[in-house]
């Protein structure tokens, strides 16, 4: 069986590519999978409001209680609720790791950190949703730099086009620093996340 498959039909249904392997088959039947995914069909209000949530969740391979407690901690934060959950979800070592090309999706993110394959300030660390401050350094650990997807970061393969800016990284090195904590202009993620706050404030 053709595990993408799954990966493409989510994608068609949130209106966003998930992964490399997504963007053929989203850019040739950009629209709803099923029967009547060409049709018009009317939106509520709170409709709009959970797609835009779900297409959030997807983005950063969450649970649904993972992002409430994100979005709760975001709340108790002086900022605007939705740039603030951005950031929370942001500086989990599993997005870090993905921004600076350690691995290719997220799903490999939260895969290699899980297998003890990356280390934070020189100890490796399993949990994908630890949230790193800044001064904190990833790093691929030893043992593991030798392993073909690692080989193939280290040679820029899943290097994203524009570095985030809250990152050092040394690709050769398999390390990564962060610098600050980021902007939201900064995170390259689909999203409108005043419908989020929207979502759950209701």
């Amino acid at each position: 069986m053709n595990q993408t498959r799954p990966k493409v039909k989510r994608s068609r249904a949130l209106g966003i590519a998930l992964t490399p392997k997504c963007v053929r088959y989203f850019e040739r039947r950009p629209f709803p999978p099923g029967q009547h995914g060409r049709a018009r069909r009317t939106t509520s209000d709170y409709k709009v409001r959970l797609l835009e949530k779900q297409r959030l969740k997807a983005q950063y391979d969450l649970h649904e209680g993972q992002l409430r407690r994100a979005f709760d901690r975001a709340v108790r934060r002086p900022g605007k609720t939705g740039e603030e959950l951005i950031v929370e979800l942001e500086s989990r070592l599993d997005a870090l790791v993905l921004r600076a090309g350690f691995a290719r999706t997220i799903y490999q993110a939260r895969q290699v950190v899980t297998h003890q394959h990356v280390t934070v300030n020189g100890r490796r660390l399993d949990r994908p949703s630890a949230r790193l401050q800044p001064g904190d350094v990833i790093a691929v650990a030893e043992r593991s730099r030798g392993k073909a997807p690692f080989l193939a970061a280290a040679a820029g393969a899943h290097a994203p086009e524009r570095l985030a800016p809250y990152l050092e990284v040394s690709l050769p090195g398999l390390t990564a620093r962060l610098t600050r904590l980021p902007l939201r202009s900064e995170v390259p993620v689909l999203c409108e996340e005043q419908l989020v706050v929207e979502y759950y404030s209701r």
